[in-house]
C-alpha cells in the first residue's frame, strides 16, 4: 500500500469515470468504472492513500455514485465551470455552461505547454476544439458529433444504413456499404482535425495541438503540425485546478 501524499481526480464523462492517482503530477495508477460501479470507488480509494480530490462530470449523478464521492473520507474539490477558480482567464460568454472536462482539458495542455497558444481536441461521445492563447486566456471553442453518434445516426435517420462499427480499415473509397460508411465517418472526422487544425495554424503559426479523448485519430504529417497525443489531458487538468486552488486557500 503506497502510504505517500496522493491526489484523487474523477473524470465522469458520458460513458464511464476515469479515476486517476497522482503523487504531485505523476500519475501513479488509472482506472474506469462504469457509472453504476460505485463499489470500485472505494476499492481504488483502499489502494491508495489520498489525502485530498478533485472531480467533475458532464452527466447528472446517479445516487450510487454521488453518495460514494460524498463518503471519501478525505476533501474533493468539484470543478463547476465559471464558479471554481481556474489557472487560465475564461474569455467564454456563458460559462456556466462550458463543460467541465472540456475546461480541464485546457487547463491539462496549458499546464503541460505554458506560454504558448494551444488548440485541445477531445474526440469522445463529441468531438471538441477547444483553444487558449499563449498569454492564458481561454477564448472558447467548437462541439461536433463524435464517431459513435456520426455512426448511430446514420443507422437512425435512414431505412438502409446498416449499423457499422469504426474498427476495421479505411481507404479513400469504401468497395461495399460498410466500408463507405466506415471511410465517410472516420475519413470525415480526420479531415475535420486537418482542418480546424490548418485554419488555426495560419493565424497561430506556432500552435501546439493536443488530442484526448477516448477514440485515436491519426493525422497526417502529425509532426510538421506539434501535434501530441495524452489521453490523461482532463486528469492533469483536474489534478492543476486542485493544486490552484489549494495555493490560493493558503494565502
Amino acid at each position: 500500500m503506497n502510504f505517500s501524499k496522493m491526489t484523487l481526480t474523477i473524470d465522469i464523462g458520458n460513458t464511464c469515470a476515469k479515476l486517476v492517482a497522482f503523487d504531485k503530477n505523476k500519475i501513479i495508477e488509472a482506472w474506469h468504472i462504469e457509472h453504476d460501479e460505485p463499489s470500485r470507488l472505494a476499492d481504488f480509494c483502499r489502494i491508495h492513500h489520498f489525502t485530498e480530490g478533485v472531480w467533475s462530470t458532464v452527466i447528472s449523478l446517479n445516487d450510487g455514485l454521488r453518495e460514494a464521492i460524498a463518503n471519501l473520507p478525505f476533501p474533493m474539490l468539484r470543478l463547476r465551470s465559471g464558479i471554481t477558480p481556474v489557472p487560465v482567464t475564461l474569455g467564454y460568454d456563458t460559462p456556466l455552461t462550458l463543460g467541465s472536462d472540456r475546461l480541464a482539458a485546457v487547463v491539462g495542455a496549458y499546464t503541460l505547454s505554458r506560454g504558448n497558444d494551444i488548440l485541445v481536441i477531445d474526440v469522445g461521445t463529441c468531438i471538441t476544439f477547444d483553444f487558449v492563447n499563449a498569454a492564458g486566456e481561454y477564448l472558447g471553442g467548437n462541439i461536433s458529433p463524435g464517431p459513435k453518434m456520426r455512426f448511430k445516426a446514420l443507422n437512425t435517420f435512414t431505412s438502409a444504413l446498416p449499423m457499422v462499427k469504426r474498427e476495421g480499415e479505411t481507404s479513400l473509397l469504401g468497395t461495399t456499404t460498410e466500408t463507405a460508411i466506415r471511410n465517410g465517418v472516420m475519413n470525415g472526422i480526420r479531415h475535420e482535425l486537418e482542418g480546424y487544425i490548418c485554419e488555426f495554424k495560419s493565424k497561430y503559426p506556432n500552435l501546439l495541438v493536443y488530442l484526448t479523448g477516448g477514440f485515436h485519430i491519426d493525422l497526417h504529417n502529425s509532426e510538421k503540425m506539434r501535434t501530441f497525443a495524452d489521453e490523461y489531458l482532463v486528469p492533469r487538468g483536474l489534478n492543476a485546478i486542485l493544486q490552484y486552488n489549494e495555493a490560493h486557500k493558503e494565502k
